[in-house]
């Protein structure tokens, strides 16, 4: 048995609805059907709707759904992609940029103190979406370690997720 403390979660309602589905046997939400993968089906819908904060040639940014922390964005390639490997070379420099644009457009709306930036390529790497790979991009604090998630072992998203697009929207740089 483990002497490590388990952390639970203070899931916000849009979380809820996430683990209500996927949690479900037979679930099929993430995974892709007729109108292409997850990422292809938010791409497809308006900005607004899609959570979009930024459209570029070959990848694009999204506010997760889901978010980890306010101001959780995911680089995604506009084509579904699976593997590293399996991007062109201005897929990969496009998401290269946008992720550093995420860390600058993070920077200044949060005045955080570091960045998460990532990849989970496999289901076996934690990846929830396996057929369409993205770079999760975080926003981290010195105190993200506060009183909820160090006595009450949970943690609390303090912002309303469309706060947070509008918030990342105008910190992104041009």
């Amino acid at each position: 048995m483990s002497d490590v403390p388990h952390l639970d979660h203070l899931w916000a309602g849009w979380r809820l609805s996430y683990i209500n589905a996927v949690t479900q046997p037979g679930d099929t939400s993430l995974d892709p059907d007729e109108n292409g993968s997850l990422f292809e089906r938010v791409l497809s819908l308006s900005d607004d709707e899609g959570m979009i904060v930024h459209r570029g040639a070959t990848c694009s940014v999204l506010l997760n759904a889901y978010p980890y922390t306010s101001g959780h964005l995911l680089v995604v390639p506009n084509r579904a992609v699976a593997e590293l490997e399996g991007l062109t070379d201005a897929e990969l420099e496009e998401m290269s940029h946008l992720s550093r644009d995420a860390v600058i457009a993070l920077k200044g709306a949060y005045r955080c103190d570091g960045v998460n930036v990532g990849l989970n390529l496999g289901r076996a790497a934690g990846a929830g979406v396996p057929d369409h790979l993205h770079t999760h991009v975080l926003p981290r604090w010195d105190a993200d370690s506060n009183f909820m998630t160090s006595i009450a072992l949970a943690r609390v998203l303090p912002e309303p997720l469309d706060a947070t697009l509008q918030k990342v929207r105008d910190a992104w740089p041009n």
